[in-house]
């Protein structure tokens, strides 16, 4: 894929899926700007990939920070030729363990802060760009104590043929990157024990067919071929990244 002279807006670049999205679109020649919470994961993220790229601390779930981050591209980059929005939480609890904050949270961040970035950010594209918004499998099957993640990651995959159809007079596509067990350090913030992280990843590896996790690299690539003219004639679809942990 070639990215020359191309603007990407990463947000959640700091890490994981993000991070290693952002470093690709930078060999390819794009420059990219990151978003994300924390200063100090976006400012090595920024050291360690040298060129072309920007950060922006912005937390997603503030609508104040979409904003910030649009008006932030207005006066660094001009115009877009590309959006990921890859930011986003996940939090598992049974049915009658959740709370209105375990709700909000999510929703906060992986639907309401995914909706309006896209919707600040949309006039900053050029048309003929793509847009890529991170899912994930778990919206495919039922999992336990996931009720309320697996909505939120609906909810992406239902704005991509929505919004898809809304954007598609300025050409501009937009598709869903669905990944399945992905390492990244997610895991270290559901709030789990070790004991209970190792045995979680352990039980994914055991039902994945490929029986074993899939590295954010991987889905960094399917990122790129979405942005990039090669896939040209797609939009308003997915593509799960999951080893067929959801079709097997």
């Amino acid at each position: 894929m070639s990215f020359k002279n191309k603007q990407i807006v990463i947000t959640g670049g700091n890490s994981g899926i993000g991070q290693a999205t952002a470093k690709l679109l930078v060999e390819q020649g794009a420059k990219v700007l990151i978003t994300g919470r924390n200063q100090a994961t976006l400012d090595q993220t920024v050291k360690e990939i040298g060129d072309n790229i920007l950060a922006l601390q912005a937390d997603t779930a503030q609508i104040s920070d979409a904003d910030k981050l649009a008006e932030y591209v207005k006066t660094h980059l001009g115009q877009l030729d590309g959006l990921f929005i890859n930011a986003g939480i996940g939090q598992f609890a049974p049915l009658e363990a959740v709370t209105e904050d375990h709700f909000d949270s999510q929703f906060n961040t992986n639907v309401k802060g995914a909706f309006f970035t896209l919707q600040k950010l949309a006039p900053l594209l050029k048309d003929g760009s793509s847009i890529v918004l991170n899912a994930s499998v778990v919206h495919h099957k039922g999992f336990a104590t996931a009720s309320v993640y697996a909505a939120t990651k609906a909810a992406l995959r239902s704005f991509a043929r929505t919004l898809g159809a809304e954007l598609l007079p300025r050409g501009i596509r937009v598709n869903v990157v669905s990944p399945g067990p992905i390492a990244t350090p997610i895991i270290d913030r559901m709030g789990l024990s070790e004991a209970e992280k190792e045995g979680f990843v352990s039980s994914i590896i055991a039902s994945n067919p490929m029986k074993r996790q899939g590295t954010p690299d991987e889905v960094a690539q399917t990122v790129s071929f979405y942005l990039s003219s090669a896939s040209s004639y797609i939009t308003g679809t997915e593509l799960l990244v999951d080893g067929g942990f959801g079709e097997f």
